[in-house]
């Protein structure tokens, strides 16, 4: 049963999918999907296990939450959503590129949603460094049901992230049959190790370096984590594959880009230099594909 509801005010334009679909690796995420007209998270909130339901109320988004959790939920259920996520001078900001300024105007909606749950985000994050997609999903999905809690509420496909010390406590061979080898289990377990002190980050800032301070996480995997747990719409991927050729291609027409380029073309919108690149994806920009072939995604070192 529900364990409350909170109706939420929505701003003109305001894109459901595009903005909460940012939380889930994917259609079949065991802890964050679309069922029917409405996106399910699930995850362990400081009282316990809970979910989140939004979904359209005709002009509102009506969050219901279930579990010991559901009061925490809805009270960031605004910030889940993307509510909170500030585009003040975005606009402005837009202007100073054609490409920024389309898509921008086409996609008013789009929010950067701020879960404030660090470790869950890890988990994905850590799985995903150096991989393609399917071999950092087999490692998430895995691990998340290897521990096998399912989420409160009436969704029988929704899993719960695992508790940190539990998996803090796992031995690293337990993660093998999933495709996780040993270099990122022992990041994630060191990192499980101390997610209590990364949960207790006041900012994005706090979070970033106390995780780039973890041996194994660089500042892909902090940008990646900050960006969505946080709301920090500045937060850029440096160390992506493809996300410099991604930028260079969209903003200067060039077919290849490194760090160093796509952060100084990507300049003129600091503060919100993340959400530049969330634009892009969304929009389905890629550069051009050169050479053998590869994954359509790929993931960072790290």
């Amino acid at each position: 049963m529900a364990q409350g509801t909170r109706r939420l005010a929505l701003p003109p334009h305001y894109h459901l999918a595009g903005t909460v679909g940012q939380l889930a690796m994917g259609r079949h995420d065991p802890c964050a999907r679309f069922a029917g007209d409405a996106f399910w998270w699930a995850t362990r909130t400081p009282d316990g296990p809970g979910t989140l339901s939004l979904r359209h109320d005709g002009d509102d988004l009506l969050a219901t939450a279930y579990g010991p959790g559901a009061g925490w939920l809805l009270d960031r259920a605004d910030a889940v959503a993307g509510l909170r996520d500030d585009l003040t001078g975005f606009a402005d900001l837009a202007r100073a590129h054609p490409v920024v300024a389309r898509l921008a105007h086409q996609r008013p909606g789009l929010r950067i949603p701020a879960t404030g749950r660090l470790f869950p985000r890890l988990l994905r994050a850590i799985f995903e460094q150096k991989v393609t997609g399917t071999e950092a999903f087999r490692a998430y999905a895995g691990t998340v049901r290897h521990f096998g809690e399912p989420a409160p509420g009436p969704n029988p496909q929704l899993w719960l992230p695992p508790p940190a010390e539990a998996v803090a406590a796992t031995p690293y061979w337990v993660f093998h049959p999933f495709g996780a080898e040993q270099r990122r289990t022992d990041t994630l377990l060191r990192t499980a190790r101390v997610a209590a002190r990364l949960d207790a980050c006041a900012d994005s800032a706090e979070a970033t370096r106390r995780m780039t301070a973890i041996p194994g996480i660089g500042p892909w995997t902090a940008a990646e984590a900050v960006r969505t747990v946080y709301g920090d719409p500045d937060a850029v991927s440096v160390g992506d594959y493809h996300i410099p050729n991604t930028v260079a291609w969209a903003l200067a027409g060039e077919p290849r880009g490194d760090d160093a380029r796509m952060l100084t073309l990507l300049e003129p919108f600091r503060g919100h230099r993340g959400r530049v690149c969330v634009l892009l994806e969304q929009a389905g920009m890629m550069a051009p594909r050169f050479g053998p072939r590869m994954p359509l995604r790929t993931f960072a070192r790290y």
